[in-house]
């Protein structure tokens, strides 16, 4: 079991959460755009008022903040994201001191609020504290990050964690059009959401890597994470 580290700047971490009680926190196409959105233009040492972004943007399409809008990007790097309904996993490198702390609060207490008031909810959507792993090594890194890629195929192959795939096309098929989760970025191609991460300082793995195989392949049976 990886434990909890504390968290220093150029280091890489694995950060997830899960709804409280395990409610869903994302219950429509609306809620995962708003969660990355803010995922994109919360990754800033200023202030964000959201309220006076979606005024700017009124009339236009949403998507386009993601191309017209752009934050110093001076908290964190974001390497990877993957939204489930109840929960979500970020691999994220700090880059200033407190910047995931910071980052994190930004971005969760801002889609609470919109959680909250357009589900007439009240209190904390998530279990506790954000949880996070360290990344230590490359070994570690290639494990997580498939992990992270792969997870949106419980709704479709619950076997995947044990490493069996019953229908490994149709698995491929749906990460690579699954739209709430970077995996479509590295390995399908170019769209505005690329914008939230921190592309050019992908691993060096990826870099040399062409073979989807290969990326499936580094998710076996290993070390012991929490989804």
């Amino acid at each position: 079991m990886r434990r909890d580290a504390t968290l220093a700047s150029g280091e890489t971490y694995h950060i997830y959460n899960r709804g409280a009680h395990k409610q869903k926190i994302f219950t429509c196409e609306q809620d995962y755009v708003r969660f990355l959105l803010l995922l994109h233009t919360t990754n800033t040492a200023g202030p964000v008022d959201m309220r006076q972004l979606f005024i700017k943007y009124q009339g236009k399409p949403f998507i386009d903040i993601f191309t017209d809008e752009e934050p110093d990007k001076s908290l964190v790097d974001v390497l990877a994201f993957s939204l489930l309904s109840n929960h979500f996993h970020l691999i994220l490198r700090q880059k200033a001191d407190h910047g995931i702390s910071t980052f994190l609060r930004k971005l969760l207490t801002g889609y609470s609020m919109y959680f909250n008031t357009k589900y007439g909810h009240s209190g904390v959507i998530s279990q506790g504290p954000f949880k996070s792993r360290h990344i230590d090594d490359q070994a570690y890194f290639r494990y997580i990050f498939s992990y992270v890629h792969l997870n949106p195929l419980d709704q479709i192959e619950p076997s995947w964690k044990t490493g069996a795939f019953s229908h490994k096309d149709a698995s491929i098929q749906f990460l690579q059009t699954y739209p709430y989760s970077s995996f479509y970025d590295y390995f399908v191609g170019e769209r505005p959401e690329r914008a939230i991460l921190a592309y050019e300082q992908r691993p060096d793995f990826l870099k040399t890597q062409n073979d989807l195989e290969d990326f499936l392949a580094w998710h076996t049976p290993g070390p012991s994470t929490k989804d």
